[in-house]
């Protein structure tokens, strides 16, 4: 397992090209859409807006990586810190972070809405 971080010059998005290699005792359950080849192929092709699709608005200024895993290699999203939590423990953090922030499709919550 491989874990990508997320920073204000990079965003990371997980896709497996093939089939939907998909780190299942990590995050449980894959979405169905995770699966779907429209996923898949617009992840590659058009990740941006993939993103858009998902809500997520990246800068231009940033880099969008999509890094495709199989079945030797998954990868993981280490979302970008939300502003505002300088304070919060690793518990509270870690009750941040959802599933789509670490395969790349959203971000994470945003302390007031925790």
């Amino acid at each position: 397992m491989v874990v990508v971080e997320n920073t204000l010059k990079v965003h990371n998005l997980v896709v497996c090209t093939l089939c939907s290699c998909y780190p299942w005792p990590t995050l449980g359950l894959p979405p169905v859409w995770y699966k779907a080849a429209p996923y898949r192929s617009r992840a590659v092709v058009d990740p941006r807006g993939v993103l858009k699709e998902f809500g997520v608005a990246v800068s231009e200024e940033a880099e969008v990586r999509t890094w495709d895993s199989n079945a030797e290699l998954r990868y993981l999203v280490l979302p970008m810190r939300p502003a505002g939590t300088e304070t919060l423990n690793e518990e509270q953090l870690a009750a941040l972070v959802t599933r789509d922030s670490m395969i790349g499709t959203g971000l994470p919550t945003e302390p007031r809405q925790a």
